[in-house]
């Protein structure tokens, strides 16, 4: 029996929920609550880095939204794939994985990051050269789906599953509403019912989100 360690408004806890309801997969879900030492240590056990998600498929501890994703893939392999068996045809949805996790999620983060320091501590600078990086990384989804179909890399993929967290969270901080390819992008992505359920699921833990007020009232409601 599969079972995911996480917490329901963790960015990179979102991927591999997604893949999970989005294949149909059973497993046991297992929120993490890190102000509460027992879950903590919990965790710990599981991973060292005491870092969400983490996957429990019997004896095996699989970390790492990514590695979840692939892990799935090869070992509970459901009608739909979310990486694609043929090499090459694997490689842009790895690569847009990547990118939306380093360009878009992990730059979105500095800015969170920064909001949770103390006053005195935060540093303007790190936000200004966060948003120009997001800036950069809209400009390159923008080119790139504008010249796709439906998703990120073909089919409905990791890419895709990366996406709705990164897009989501980085759109209520630095939104993208002025590049039409993303927004409807964006627009495809939450009305998935796999993504619209991880985003359900994450509603009640919206408050903790810093900028909360960023984010869109059908969202909310």
């Amino acid at each position: 029996m599969l079972t995911l360690y996480y917490h329901p408004l963790a960015a990179y806890c979102w991927k591999p929920l997604v893949a999970l309801y989005d294949t149909g997969t059973e497993f046991t879900p297992h929120p993490i609550d890190l102000s509460k030492p027992e879950d903590a240590a919990l965790l710990e056990s599981l991973w060292p880095m005491r870092q969400f998600p983490v996957l429990l498929d019997g004896a095996t501890r699989v970390p790492e939204s990514s590695i979840i994703v692939e892990h799935l893939d090869l070992h509970h392999p459901a009608a739909t794939r979310m990486i694609p068996l043929d090499p090459q045809a694997a490689l842009p949805v790895r690569l847009w994985d990547r990118f939306f996790d380093m360009n878009i999620q992990l730059v979105m983060q500095q800015i969170v990051n920064d909001a949770l320091r103390p006053a005195e501590r935060r540093d303007p600078q790190v936000v200004d050269a966060a948003k120009a990086k997001l800036d950069r990384a809209y400009s390159i989804a923008e080119r790139h789906l504008s010249g796709q179909q439906d998703w990120a890399a073909g089919a409905f993929s990791l890419a895709d599953c990366a996406a709705l967290p990164a897009l989501f969270y980085a759109g209520a901080i630095h939104p993208f509403d002025a590049h039409p390819a993303m927004t409807a992008y964006f627009d495809r992505l939450v009305a998935r019912p796999s993504c619209a359920r991880v985003l359900a699921e994450a509603r009640p833990c919206f408050d903790l989100f810093p900028f909360r007020d960023g984010i869109a009232a059908r969202f909310r409601s």
